[in-house]
This record gives structure tokens, C-alpha cells and sequence, in this order.
């Protein structure tokens, strides 16, 4: 199967199981802030698919769920997620594609690089969001929000997506191994 096809195939699933899993936190938006249902999805994008496919992904599912599905409300919490999203899918896909090494270690960079990117765009863009409407972004809010609120689902994106990620390999659809190793045995090849 061509590439690019098997790419655009599995971010259109992962795209639809964004969609699905906040159903699982009964579309409570509490819970959702505390689990993060659609951070995961995103993040396996970008792993798995790249950081273009994981980027787009993290910037449509929000605000494609939010107009279709009514959750989570448009502004400010799906527009500032959309953003957030496509960091997350951007610096995950970026650095594990950028590894020299593509194993656990590599993972666990990529993933705690990609969650601190992403809160940090999401609290710049929930202080613009919030500051057109007058409204105002603290520092505890955004500790809260992007912090203290977010730790079961943090938890929750450390000890899945690896584990994903080890099924995957042991599946052949994902391979950990050096990508030094990979460039020569394709430059031999030639």
C-alpha cells in the first residue's frame, strides 16, 4: 500500500477515534479536563503517522467536534484546544521522526516535550482568546487548567501510548530501531 494512503487512512481513524472517546467521560466536561480523551489520538498521530498528519489532526478534531457534536463549546475552549492539539501532534511527530533512536526512550522525549509545548501554546492562546473579551488569563488559571486538573490524564497519556506504541512494534506496523541503521541498509540497498 502506497504511504501516503496508509497515512492518510490511519489519521482518518485517529481522527474519528477522536471524536469517539470523550462519549467514554459521559461528555462531562470536568472529567474530559481531568482524562483528555482527544490528546491521545493526536499524539499516536504524530508518532505514528508524522508530524503533518499529527498537526492536522490536533488542529481540525476540537473544532470539528465542537461544531458537529456541540462539545467542547467553540470559543474559547475549542478554538484555544485546536491549537494546542496541533502542537501536540506537530512536536511528538517532529522529535520521534527527528530521533537517532526510535525506542522507548525517544517516546517518552517526544511525548513530555510535545505536553509541555502544547499547554504552553494553549495558555498563550487562552490569554489572547480571553483577552479580546476582556475577560483576563491568570497565572493559576493557567496552572490549573494546564497542570494541576490535566494529571490523571497526563498519567494516563504516559502509560498508554507507550504501551500502544510496544503492541504496534511487536505488530510491525510501528519499528523501534536506530534510523541511522535504517539510511544505510536503504543506501546499500541502492
Amino acid at each position: 500500500m502506497n504511504d501516503k494512503i496508509k497515512k492518510l487512512t490511519l489519521s482518518a481513524m485517529f481522527l474519528a477515534i477522536g471524536m469517539i472517546l470523550p462519549f467514554f467521560t459521559g461528555q462531562i466536561p470536568r472529567i474530559g479536563n481531568m482524562l483528555l480523551p482527544m490528546h491521545i489520538p493526536v499524539l499516536l498521530c504524530g508518532l505514528i503517522c508524522g508530524w503533518q498528519y499529527g498537526a492536522a489532526v490536533g488542529l481540525v478534531l476540537p473544532i470539528l467536534r465542537s461544531m458537529t457534536l456541540g462539545m467542547p463549546p467553540l470559543f474559547p475552549t475549542a478554538t484555544a484546544m485546536a491549537f494546542e492539539l496541533m502542537t501536540y501532534g506537530f512536536v511528538s511527530g517532529w522529535l520521534y521522526e527527528h530521533s537517532k533512536w526510535k525506542c522507548i526512550v525517544a517516546l517518552y522525549r517526544s511525548l513530555i516535550a510535545a505536553m509541555l509545548a502544547g499547554r504552553v501554546v494553549w495558555g498563550v492562546v487562552q490569554i489572547v482568546l480571553l483577552g479580546v473579551t476582556g475577560a483576563g488569563f491568570t497565572w493559576q488559571m493557567f496552572m490549573a487548567g494546564a497542570f494541576i486538573n490535566a494529571v490523571p490524564g497526563i498519567i494516563a497519556q504516559l502509560l498508554i501510548i507507550p504501551a500502544v506504541m510496544i503492541a504496534l512494534n511487536r505488530t510491525g506496523l510501528v519499528r523501534f530501531g536506530s534510523t541511522h541503521k535504517e539510511k544505510e541498509t536503504a543506501k546499500a540497498a541502492r
